[in-house]
């Protein structure tokens, strides 16, 4: 039982997460949407309605007041959308695909087989119970040590998403996951794999613990009361509510993992962000509270399917593997 709920979970996190990939570009575009530059000097981007030939200061003592920086439109989701495949092209929208396949390979085959084997051990042996108290404490210890062994294609596919908003000569144009893991190797050392591994682990603690408890006790629930049998829409009812918790919960956290991941840190000068309390004050000084949630629409549009395709596929490959 124990390696198939490592294959069982790998492949339907694979499948889950190409599917769902164009809905996770836009989020990572919508949440560094009015991104303040914080190193000392910095042009500001086309992403942010500027020409680059047009410099800005911007000086790391933060003595700017938040009003006198340039304000950003903001744009939802479908808008978003529409300029990437205008400005990239349709294919755009698989940017860093690879990063997400290797990704969903190391984080969610560790974090669904693991939270499988602790379902098993500590269930109760005579009534086969699995305590939510017991499915939370799994799911966190599960999805930190998934978030610790991806964190390296996390960092990847999150560049590979962003590039595209930066102007020609300031993208990293990344071939492919294994060419942006070498080149952020080699260029800014090992460590820079890790970058943001604090809130990577943080938020697949969250993610993992509300998604999958959540998904069991409303599955359990569903079918204890009789509302449904156990089929497909027992599981897209208990899957989709299952995203929506996950979504609310972490979405503050995916903010700044993806700001300090994203971050392009110059030779000599102080990093944009010091550290991840440090980007999220700068984020809210600088936009507001509501900016932890930005791109919670294209989140829970993402973390809905991605949780249902991910659910549905499981419980089909489970039946596919049942007898092996």
């Amino acid at each position: 039982m124990g390696l198939k709920s490592f294959v069982e979970g790998g492949i339907a996190s694979i499948v889950a997460g190409c599917s769902t990939h164009p809905l996770d570009l836009i989020k990572v575009r919508m949440q560094l949407q009015g991104e303040q530059p914080a190193q000392q000097v910095l042009t500001l981007r086309p992403a942010l309605a500027f020409h680059p030939s047009h410099a800005i200061s911007v000086h790391n003592n933060l003595d700017v007041h938040p009003t006198a920086l340039p304000q950003v439109a903001k744009s939802g989701p479908i808008s978003v959308g529409i300029k990437i495949m205008q400005a990239e092209g349709v294919a755009a929208l698989f940017s860093g695909v690879s990063a997400t396949v290797l990704r969903q390979t190391l984080y969610s085959t560790t974090r669904m087989g693991l939270y499988e084997v602790f379902k098993q051990k500590w269930s109760d042996p005579s009534s086969g119970k699995f305590p939510l108290s017991r499915k939370i404490a799994a799911g966190l210890l599960a999805g930190g040590i998934g978030a610790a062994v991806g964190n390296p294609a996390d960092v990847a596919m999150v560049r590979m998403q962003a590039d595209g908003r930066l102007p020609v000569s300031q993208r990293r144009n990344y071939k492919g996951v294994l060419d942006a893991i070498t080149k952020m190797s080699r260029e800014e050392g090992i460590a820079s794999l890790w970058r943001g591994s604090s809130l990577t682990v943080n938020r697949a603690m969250i993610v993992t613990a509300s998604q999958l408890a959540s998904y069991d006790q409303i599955k359990e629930a569903i079918l204890d009361h009789g509302v449904m049998n156990d089929g497909l829409g027992t599981h897209v009812t208990a899957s989709f509510a299952a995203g929506f918790v996950a979504a609310v919960a972490s979405n503050p956290v995916d903010v700044i993992k993806t700001r300090v991941m994203n971050m392009k840190v110059q030779p000599g000068m102080a990093p944009p962000y010091s550290g991840a309390v440090d980007c999220a004050l700068k984020t809210i000084r600088s936009e507001g509270p509501m900016a932890l949630y930005k791109g919670f629409i294209p989140t829970i549009s993402r973390q809905g399917p991605f949780t249902v395709v991910l659910f549905v596929t499981l419980e089909q490959v489970r039946k596919i593997l049942k007898d092996f």
